[in-house]
């Protein structure tokens, strides 16, 4: 992994985006803001999921006002997404939102960014600059014909002019981002944009669709920047249950050994030499290691330990003794039983019904987990 590049610090609420604080993880409310009671619903699910911070659309007046409420309800930063009217921008600063999202491709008349840049100067909030693939002038009226390098370019070229504009009015509170639904386009757009900014980066590829495709889209391309050593904040987009992003998200920088939320489990997928029901064993042990909810919806508790902890679930005895051994705790399964391993010995064999709760046992005995 390449050294991350060192970016402006920005603070969204409580919240520090680029500098050397940690990559924070990012949603948007799928109800209408409109609806204040659904929309504090979704936030406190987002919130209990890990979400650190929120943005919410807002699509008229009515919207804006509703920030206010919202506000008082919720814990992590709110953003608004700002569209077309820039006085929704300015009613939404009013009401107490932490950063504003502008879309160079619908609000770009001078006079009307200079009312946008002097209220959050006044309220000291960051706007974002979210360039997408979508709304670029220049790309709706040709993007059939462009290729992959010119429709990055074009992403860049509009982000940097609209920071250029933000800059003449002293302004410097600034998070950018570039995307396209086409995962290459948007690696090489960040790629472009980094080389030429140091303003922190919000990584995503968006519209990138259900959330078997759309997780691996973005695990890709958000990985990749990550690997790089590119991105300060991120947001996966799926079109499903909020909560999958950020969960989603937690996987990604988890994989990466770039946050540690809980404890890493591995399991083998299982083949015909497997005689236990893996599937059940792994599937209580996840419920009470991440409080598994609804389908696709974890809480992932925060962990007490600095490296990532190793928990390994194996169904033979090929691969399974020796993963289980590299584990902080494992067990390797034979016919109707398990041996359990603890910092790389066996410590006991139990037999099948019994080994989710033993590994558990051992996990909350080392303070690994909480609300067990």
């Amino acid at each position: 992994m390449e050294q991350r590049k060192k970016t402006r610090q920005v603070k969204v609420g409580g919240v520090r985006i680029g500098g050397n604080a940690p990559i924070s993880i990012q949603s948007m409310t799928k109800s209408d803001t409109r609806d204040i009671p659904k929309t504090i619903k979704e936030i406190g699910a987002l919130e209990k999921a890990g979400c650190e911070i929120v943005r919410v659309a807002v699509k008229d007046k009515e919207a804006a006002e509703a920030i206010r409420e919202i506000k008082k309800r919720m814990k992590v930063p709110l953003v608004a997404d700002i569209h077309f009217n820039y006085n929704l921008a300015l009613l939404a600063i009013k009401n107490g939102a932490d950063k504003i999202r502008l879309n160079p491709g619908n609000i770009y008349k001078r006079e009307e960014l200079e009312a946008v840049v002097k209220a959050a100067k006044k309220r000291k909030i960051p706007i974002r600059v979210g360039v997408n693939s979508g709304s670029v002038s220049g790309l709706r009226s040709q993007v059939s014909g462009l290729k992959r390098n010119e429709i990055a370019d074009l992403l860049v070229k509009s982000a940097v002019d609209y920071i250029r504009l933000l800059e003449k009015m002293d302004f410097y509170d600034i998070v950018v981002s570039l995307k396209a639904s086409d995962t290459l386009t948007t690696i090489e757009a960040y790629r472009k944009i980094s080389k030429r900014i140091d303003y922190p980066l919000h990584l995503g590829v968006t519209a990138a669709g259900p959330v078997e495709s759309g997780l691996v889209k973005s695990s890709i391309g958000i990985g990749i920047l990550l690997l790089e050593g590119i991105g300060d904040t991120i947001r996966v987009s799926l079109t499903g249950n909020s909560c999958d992003e950020v969960i989603a998200a937690r996987n990604i920088l988890s994989a990466l050994r770039l946050r540690n939320f809980g404890p890493d489990i591995i399991s083998c997928p299982t083949c015909g030499r497997c005689q236990v029901d893996l599937r059940k064993i792994i599937t209580e042990i996840g419920s009470r290691v991440k409080a598994q909810g609804s389908r696709h919806k974890f809480t992932l508790h925060p962990s007490p330990f600095t490296q990532m902890f190793k928990i390994a679930v194996m169904g033979c005895e090929v691969n399974g003794p020796g993963e289980a051994r590299d584990a902080d705790i494992g067990v390797a399964c034979g016919k109707g039983y398990g041996a359990i391993f603890k910092d790389g010995r066996i410590i006991k064999r139990v037999e099948e019904s019994k080994i989710a709760e033993q590994l558990i046992r051992l996990c909350a005995g080392q303070n690994i987990l909480s609300q067990l």
